[in-house]
């Protein structure tokens, strides 16, 4: 456990520091602050960036009257991704891999965001029952996620069986996911165009099968959390988020859903085929670690039942393509079409050598990811990458919580808090 403690002394010798021009450079107004006009009781404590409950590389650092937070300074940007700056240098169809790298719990949701992202700024068109498929895919996405979630919200707060048994219901996911593109944890399944397959019939009745057990697993585990006393006196009432402070920090997903804000852009801004699926918008009106929690544990009832929706249209809906063929310019050609056509073979060597060519502008996606909003904007110049692609990510943007509800509450309260929001570091530090 990476906790260090900064005693008097500690903080003298940082204020001699902080009067050099080094430190006042490197660090920022709010870090500074944490170690001026100390009291004789403060104390600084710095959690991370290798502290387990703060969810991977996430710096936090906190000031403390006793066991009190007065002040919290969280730090991003320990991971140095650059994904960003890796997308001016690639191809459109070389940056879908990296997408599984954002937040890795959910690699086929942001497979997909890209994808339409890329599309859009292109006008490239979609087959209809790649989009089925999209929409099958992203869900059990969001189930895998929020199992997560669950599991180690619990597990941060001392209840380590609840996320052994969510971990059990995301292998069988895997185990789906690799029978569905060969994959299972960075699938890159999406395509510009479509997906990269169609999903065999064997596996849309297994996946039924997978998502008829749900139901009863998911009693199981609200039966091990949502009465127990323990769990609830360190979830209810801990990390209070009023609504127009979440609306005002930009928050999304389930962070400001259990805020009481009815804000989901699958309902209220579709894309795919989300207006043909019938889904409640889950929220809570507490604020708080619990309510947070409960939004996403009543979330996968909402996902199992679009799945079911979505698996009984690819049933009844003829097999025909997932990949749009009739745009050789933007789409990349199959294999087996490749190596027995001239001129598909041309077409792939100029797609891998140069990439899509799509109209200079500017396009914004917005897609509602099973953490929240994950925006990405595209600005291209005409050439085969593009110019800029920035990426709005809802753990970056959910992290702005964690001070407003850190400060005041205990230390121990931090790490349910943190857990409570569910950020994956690695579409935080882009």
């Amino acid at each position: 456990m990476s906790i260090s403690v900064t005693n008097t002394s500690s903080i003298e010798r940082v204020e001699k520091l902080r009067q050099s021009k080094i430190l006042r450079e490197v660090m920022d107004k709010d870090t500074v602050a944490m170690f001026e006009d100390p009291l004789e009781n403060d104390m600084v404590l710095n959690m991370g960036p290798q502290h387990p409950a703060t969810h991977g590389v996430l710096r936090v650092l906190l000031r403390l009257d006793g066991e009190t937070v007065i002040k919290c300074v969280p730090e991003l940007g320990y991971l140095h991704r650059g994904f960003e700056k890796l997308a001016e240098n690639t191809t459109y169809h070389e940056f879908i891999p990296h997408t599984d790298r954002l937040d890795y719990i959910a690699p086929m949701a942001n497979n997909m965001a890209i994808c339409m992202a890329i599309e859009k700024a292109g006008r490239i068109e979609v087959p209809d029952r790649a989009v089925w498929v999209r929409l099958l895919m992203t869900e059990m996405a969001r189930i895998s996620s929020h199992l997560l979630a669950m599991g180690a919200t619990a597990m941060d707060v001392g209840a380590l069986t609840l996320f052994l048994w969510t971990f059990t219901e995301r292998e069988k996911q895997y185990d789906l996911f690799e029978r569905v593109c060969g994959a299972r944890f960075t699938t890159s399944f999406g395509r510009i165009g479509g997906v990269a397959n169609d999903i065999p019939s064997d596996v849309l009745r297994d996946i039924r099968s997978w998502l008829n057990q749900m139901p009863d697993r998911m009693r199981e585990f609200d039966g091990l959390v949502a009465r127990n006393r323990i769990f609830i006196d360190r979830m209810a009432g801990v990390g209070y988020m009023p609504a127009d402070k979440a609306v005002q920090l930009g928050l999304s997903g389930p962070t400001l859903r259990g805020s009481g804000v009815a804000r989901d852009l699958r309902r209220d801004e579709p894309y795919m085929f989300y207006d043909q699926v019938e889904f409640d918008v889950i929220t809570k009106n507490d604020g708080d670690c619990f309510s947070r929690f409960r939004c996403r544990a009543e979330e996968i009832w909402e996902s199992i039942k679009i799945c079911h929706q979505v698996i009984d249209r690819l049933e009844t809906l003829p097999r025909t393509a997932v990949l749009n063929d009739a745009d050789p310019k933007n789409v990349l050609p199959r294999k087996r079409e490749i190596y027995t056509k001239m001129e598909e073979l041309i077409n792939d060597f100029m797609l891998v050598n140069f990439g899509q060519q799509i109209p200079a502008g500017e396009t914004y996606t917005a897609v509602e990811n099973p953490k929240g909003e994950l925006g990405i904007f595209i600005v291209s110049d005409g050439t085969g990458h593009p110019w800029k692609l920035k990426i709005r990510s809802p753990s970056s943007s959910n992290l702005q919580a964690l001070k407003f509800m850190a400060e005041g509450a205990m230390v121990s309260d931090v790490v349910a808090i943190i857990g409570s929001i569910d950020p994956v570091m690695g579409e935080a530090d882009k």
